[in-house]
C-alpha cells in the first residue's frame, strides 16, 4: 500500500463506471488564472454517472483538499506531490520532505536549485502566481520539493544525474522541477485502482510528469499547453488509446471528458 496522508477511506461499494485521473496546473486548472470554471459541465457529468474524479498533482494535500471542496469531490482519493503521497486512502503518512531536503544539500550545483523550502510564502507566490494565502498551503510539503532551476540545461542534467545517484528522482512538470524519493503519479494510480477495484480508467495531463499516468490508463488525453514544449509522441497515440486536445487547459479537459461520458452513455443504450 502506498503512503497516504491520514484521511478517511472512501466507500466504493457501488460499481464505478469510470475513474478519471487528472493533473491540475495547465490541465484542469488554467495555466494563468488557476480557474477550473470551464470544466464545470464535465465535472457535473462525472458526478451524474457516479464516476470518481481523482486529482493528481504536484500540489500538497491541503491544496488539493481545498480544490476538492470547491469542486464538490471532497472525500475522494487524490494523488499529491507528484505521486509521492495519497489522500483519501486511510493511511497515516511518514513525511519524507525533511530527509529529502537534507539529502540534496551536498549535491553539486545545489545553489542553482531554488526549492519552495528555500522561499518564504511571498517568494512562492511570486514564482507560482498564487495568492499569498494559497502559497502558504503550497509550502506545506510532506513528500517532495518543487523548485526553480536557475542554471543551464546542461547543468540541470548533471544535477539530476547526481540526485539519481542518491536515490532522488527529479521530474519536470508544467512549471517546476520537483524532487522526491521516486514515486510517480502512475504508482498512486495503481494503488487507488487496487482499492476501488476493476473499472475503466481515463487520465488527462500536459507535462512530462504525467507520462506514466497517461500510458497506464485505458484512455489517455494529452491536454494542449501553449506555454511549454509538447510531450513527445507516446506509444498509445498510434492506436488512438491516447489522444491530444486542440484546446488548452480546462476547455480542452471539458471537451475530452464530456466526449468520454457520452461514449459511456451511448454504450448503455
Amino acid at each position: 500500500m502506498a503512503r497516504g496522508a491520514g484521511r478517511e477511506i472512501v466507500d466504493m461499494i457501488a460499481p464505478v463506471p469510470l475513474v478519471v485521473f487528472s493533473d491540475l496546473d495547465g490541465t484542469l486548472l488554467d495555466h494563468d488564472t488557476y480557474s477550473w470554471a470551464a470544466a464545470r459541465p464535465a465535472i457535473a457529468a462525472l458526478a451524474e454517472i457516479g464516476a470518481v474524479l481523482v486529482l493528481a498533482s504536484s500540489k500538497t494535500a491541503p491544496e488539493i483538499e481545498a480544490l476538492q471542496q470547491q469542486m464538490g469531490v471532497q472525500g475522494q482519493p487524490a494523488i499529491v506531490e507528484n505521486g509521492a503521497g495519497l489522500i483519501g486512502m486511510g493511511e497515516q503518512a511518514t513525511a519524507d520532505c525533511p530527509a529529502l531536503r537534507q539529502a540534496i544539500e551536498d549535491v553539486p550545483d545545489r545553489a542553482l536549485f531554488e526549492g519552495f523550502g528555500d522561499m518564504d510564502a511571498l517568494g512562492v507566490a511570486a514564482a507560482t502566481g498564487l495568492d499569498p494565502q494559497a502559497a502558504v498551503l503550497a509550502r506545506k510539503r510532506s513528500f517532495s520539493e518543487p523548485g526553480v532551476w536557475h542554471g543551464t540545461p546542461q547543468q540541470e542534467a548533471a544535477f539530476i544525474s547526481a540526485l539519481a545517484a542518491r536515490g532522488i528522482a527529479a521530474r519536470r512538470g508544467g512549471r517546476f522541477l520537483t524532487l522526491s524519493f521516486g514515486r510517480t503519479k502512475a504508482d498512486g494510480m495503481a494503488d487507488i485502482m487496487a482499492h476501488i477495484g476493476p473499472a475503466p480508467t481515463m487520465a488527462l495531463g500536459d507535462a512530462p510528469n504525467d507520462t506514466e499516468m497517461l500510458e497506464a490508463a485505458e484512455n489517455g488525453v494529452i491536454i494542449h499547453n501553449p506555454h511549454s514544449a509538447p510531450l513527445p509522441r507516446l506509444a498509445g497515440e498510434a492506436t488512438g488509446r491516447i489522444i491530444r486536445t486542440l484546446d488548452a487547459g480546462p476547455i480542452g479537459w471539458n471537451q475530452a471528458v464530456l466526449a468520454r461520458v457520452e461514449l459511456l452513455n451511448c454504450s448503455k443504450d
